[in-house]
């Protein structure tokens, strides 16, 4: 059985004529009729009626019909959803995200994305930078957004490219501004004022390029950071400086996240910077892919003007 074969059959069902079936089709009427008789045969059902005087469909080959309907629009739709495939507008895709980017970006990539590929189903992931870096090899996920470190270059699997640059700043507990126990110049904090307490921070594996930041900033300005604690994710740590735990140094991104009794300050002498990266298979990537890796990369670009 194949599509021609129902189109005639369609065409019968519709004249219930063979004549007419005939000159709609652009065929004569003998190898109409025997097309019809092949394809009851092979599909174990009378279709029709036949009389010298009419064509009528038989009760199961009324209900056929609906089903050939559905399958020959389904036919139709192929080409548009091999053109929609082709040009990434329709898929799924298997984006990872590190938490500060959910804080600053990532929320109007998505937002913008989804408006221009609706038919694209997202299925997303937060995750540390180093969980991410062994998905994307591992074809466990298809794109990540990560914060970008040496580990990205010394990566042949791996293909990258810079998404924002942004400052670190100080997280500190709010009663510590109140009590005079810290004291800003300028609404910002001097690294030396916060060698007195302890440090929150993540742990090195997870985030080695904002870990080594933060403790070469402190060490430039002579400072040996005592780290009390690490978590994973920056809402924890910015949690632990709320109970009063520490101080800590985040991204700025962080000053989206409120928490009570979490103050936000700016570092005085050149703070230091940390970036995000989007990444992907260092291999041919599909149209879902593509579109993304596009639509996010013009998106970086409209934030650095």
């Amino acid at each position: 059985m194949d599509l021609r074969q129902l189109q005639q059959f369609v065409a019968v069902a519709e004249e219930l004529h063979f004549g007419r079936a005939a000159e709609r089709l652009g065929m004569t009427q003998p190898p109409l009729s025997q097309a019809i008789l092949r394809l009851e045969s092979e599909i174990g059902l009378k279709l029709f009626e036949r009389s010298k005087r009419s064509v009528a469909l038989t009760p199961g080959g009324r209900q056929w019909l609906e089903h050939v309907y559905r399958l020959l629009a389904d036919a139709d739709r192929l080409v548009s959803t091999a053109r929609t495939l082709s040009e990434g507008r329709t898929g799924t895709l298997h984006l990872s995200f590190v938490s500060i980017s959910s804080f600053r970006f990532l929320p109007e990539l998505l937002r913008n994305y989804k408006e221009k590929y609706p038919r694209v189903d997202l299925v997303l992931r937060e995750a540390t930078s180093d969980v991410q870096i062994a998905d994307i090899v591992n074809r466990a996920c298809d794109v990540g957004i990560v914060v970008l470190s040496s580990q990205l270059g010394s990566n042949d699997g791996i293909r990258w490219a810079r998404i924002t640059r942004e400052p670190l700043m100080a997280a500190i507990p709010t009663r510590l501004i109140e009590d005079g126990a810290i004291e800003l110049v300028g609404g910002k904090i001097d690294i030396s004022q916060l060698s007195q307490f302890s440090v929150i921070t993540v742990p090195r594996h997870t985030a080695p390029a904002l870990y080594d930041n933060i403790a070469e900033y402190y060490h430039r300005n002579g400072i040996r950071p005592r780290i009390v604690q690490e978590a994973n994710q920056m809402q924890t740590v910015v949690s632990l400086v709320s109970a009063g735990i520490g101080v800590a140094i985040v991204p700025e991104a962080l000053r989206n996240f409120r928490r009570e009794g979490v103050s936000y300050v700016d570092l005085a002498h050149d703070p230091p910077m940390i970036e995000t990266a989007l990444i992907w298979r260092n291999d041919p990537v599909g149209p879902v892919v593509r579109s993304f890796i596009d639509a996010a990369l013009a998106f970086s670009e409209r934030l650095r003007r």
